[in-house]
């Protein structure tokens, strides 16, 4: 059966990240580093938590309450409690290990930590997709890849801020990218039969979790660092336009 398709429909739809990446290679003068830092981190901010409460959380808590309103109920509030804990279990390794790291740099880090676990289960469900119905695959692969763009920001900028590399900001990126085809190659190769949207749900809600988390935790501490509110209020507000065109548009 063609899986050639699918597979290619995934791997696009997951390495947009590496476009968005591709904003560290604009000419920002040295006063207005700090409002593009901000902007780009209030951005990532309106999309993770964005993605979060209109997508992951309203979408699998809807699947799961399908075998029940309390069993649901249940299995999603423990879902996100689970992501909370798993990604401070994560920052508190991070600090440990790496005392000299800068907060920036470990922004980018976690970043690509949860977009690789956010684009893990979008691989499956993209190829999933397309390997039933291609045209079905391609919608929901362009919606994906719109949000994997703006995703692909929030790793690069403060990756390269904090290292001043522009190979390691567009490495991170692509790593988490990367894991989009990873989880379509899986689906096809081990999973295909055994994935339910059960699990998927309970895996999307663990990445809710982990992303509510990393922007309220510490993202947002970092914008304050910076005190330009007027580019955390525009960061926000186009955020949310993005979010609201691939909503209704795809």
């Amino acid at each position: 059966m063609e899986i050639i398709g699918p597979l290619l429909i995934s791997t696009i739809a997951g390495l947009s990240t590496v476009l968005g990446s591709l904003v560290i290679f604009f000419k920002i003068k040295e006063q207005n580093i700090t409002k593009f830092i901000t902007f780009c981190l209030s951005f990532s901010i309106a999309i993770m938590i964005g993605i979060s409460i209109s997508e992951l959380i309203p979408e699998s808590l809807f699947q799961l309450i399908n075998g029940g309103v309390g069993k649901g109920l249940f299995i999603s509030i423990i879902s996100l409690l689970i992501g909370i804990f798993l990604i401070k279990v994560v920052i508190v390794f991070i600090d440990k290990q790496k005392k000299n790291t800068t907060s920036l740099y470990k922004l980018g880090i976690l970043s690509m930590i949860a977009l690789m676990l956010h684009n893990f289960p979008e691989g499956i469900a993209t190829f999933l997709s397309a390997y039933q119905d291609m045209d079905l695959g391609l919608k929901l692969g362009i919606a994906i890849m719109l949000h994997n763009i703006p995703e692909g920001i929030s790793i690069a900028v403060p990756i390269f801020y904090a290292t001043q590399s522009k190979k390691k900001a567009i490495q991170k990126a692509f790593i988490s990218g990367l894991a989009e085809p990873l989880g379509a190659i899986l689906a096809f190769l081990l999973f295909k039969k055994f994935i339910t949207d059960t699990f998927i749900s309970i895996i999307l809600l663990l990445v809710a979790g982990i992303m509510i988390t990393i922007s309220i935790e510490e993202i947002y501490p970092e914008i304050k660092k910076y005190k330009e509110n007027k580019w955390f209020y525009i960061g926000i507000f186009i955020g949310i336009v993005l979010l609201l065109i691939n909503h209704f548009c795809f």
